[in-house]
């Protein structure tokens, strides 16, 4: 299965992906900066860097890549099921 969605913030960024079949391809996410295989590898580190990440205000690790029509419950909705 490819994993198109962070597991932290729940951004899309197909067509590239953050894990494909269980194996992490270690991109960094332009939202959250989670980078798949370290800090999104166990359900409680994907939860704790989630709450850090969204109390220090949810800012952008890359602000030139913030859609126009951004908003953070949206996507955070996007998160799989399994890792929120």
């Amino acid at each position: 299965m490819i994993e198109y969605n962070c597991r932290v913030c729940g951004f899309n960024i197909f067509p590239d992906e953050f894990w494909e079949d269980e194996s992490p391809t270690y991109l960094i996410c332009p939202c959250c900066g989670c980078e798949s295989g370290n800090d999104d590898y166990k359900i409680d580190s994907i939860k704790q860097y989630r709450d850090i990440w969204i109390s220090k205000g949810a800012k952008w690790f890359n602000p030139k890549e913030i859609p126009e029509d951004w908003h953070l419950e949206e996507q955070l909705e996007k998160i799989p099921t399994k890792f929120r």
